[in-house]
């Protein structure tokens, strides 16, 4: 080739590579949190805030005062009366639930009692969406018109009946009943450690969702068949303590802080979720599960 066509199909070449190498790559979830700036963070409101200490270590709890306002006051009367100490995660079943309560709930003359915190309350499986805050997410669920994040929390709507509800996501946090839809007073509680039981919303009343100390509540010892209660109380794992984090001292709280959602930055995070770009994924995706959205937590440094 002459020199002068040689340098003409460089120049062409190497303006397209050029182009091409200018053109950012869109970002990975690793990305989007290292962008991330102090506004994009929160900290829970150690009045919703929960810490039950097993013998593993200690689970974080957010309460959700806004989707159940009354089980959150009773819960936060039971804590406070120090309801939960010395009793035990009495169910385990797998790809289901962690439950815990007190094993002699059904035995009036031993169970514990409820000290201020009320016997009965009205179900809350749903609140009104008008000013909610519920910012919804593109994508089709089985469940709901609309799905999406309120509060932080997962969360689905029905906007032609104005109403939005907790979503049963991995971590997930919710008031045991029995048949009576108003037979839950959060004495009782349990979390989804398993495979999202969405069939769930709109049928138990949420009332939060665990931040930290998933894997010691997902790793425990499954119960038999067929709902996995523990036919031998020695296979309980015992509850030291469970308190608001308002009453235990500021010196001895964890610094945990919760990604925001409905901002931008949480906007790019479910998108890089959408479109898997790390290197490792051969097929992008292209799409997304909004139990499969990371709410992230981390402890401040």
């Amino acid at each position: 080739m002459r020199p002068l066509a040689a340098a003409f199909a460089c120049a062409l070449s190497c303006t397209v590579l050029t182009a091409a190498a200018a053109e950012p790559a869109p970002p990975t979830l690793a990305d989007v949190l290292a962008a991330s700036t102090a506004d994009d963070w929160r900290r829970p409101d150690p009045e919703n805030t929960l810490y039950m200490r097993i013998p593993g270590g200690t689970v974080v709890i957010e309460l959700a005062p806004r989707f159940s306002p009354a089980h959150v006051a009773n819960i936060r009367a039971l804590a406070r009366a120090h309801y939960w100490d010395g009793l035990a995660i009495l169910r385990v079943q797998d790809n289901y639930v962690a439950q815990w309560g007190d094993p002699d709930a059904e035995k009036p003359a031993r169970r514990r009692s409820l000290g201020q915190a009320k016997a009965k309350l009205p179900a809350e499986f749903e609140r009104e969406a008008a000013g909610s805050g519920f910012h919804a997410i593109d994508s089709r669920d089985a469940y709901a018109p609309q799905v999406g994040f309120l509060d932080g929390f997962p969360a689905a709507s029905d906007p032609a009946r104005g109403k939005v509800w907790m979503a049963h996501c991995y971590g997930l946090v919710g008031a045991g009943r029995d048949n009576a839809a108003d037979s839950s007073n959060g004495a009782e509680l349990y979390a989804v450690i398993g495979h999202a039981p969405r069939h769930l919303d709109r049928n138990i009343t949420p009332v939060g969702r665990v931040l930290l100390g998933m894997e010691l509540l997902s790793s425990l010892p499954r119960g038999p068949a067929p709902m996995g209660f523990y036919t031998d109380p020695a296979q309980r794992t015992p509850i030291a303590t469970l308190r608001l984090a308002s009453d235990v001292p500021e010196s001895e709280r964890l610094p945990v802080e919760v990604l925001r959602t409905g901002t931008p930055t949480f906007e790019r995070l479910v998108q890089a979720r959408r479109e898997r770009h790390e290197e490792w994924f051969v097929d992008p995706v292209g799409r997304i599960e909004l139990c499969n959205v990371p709410v992230p937590v981390r402890l401040a440094r």
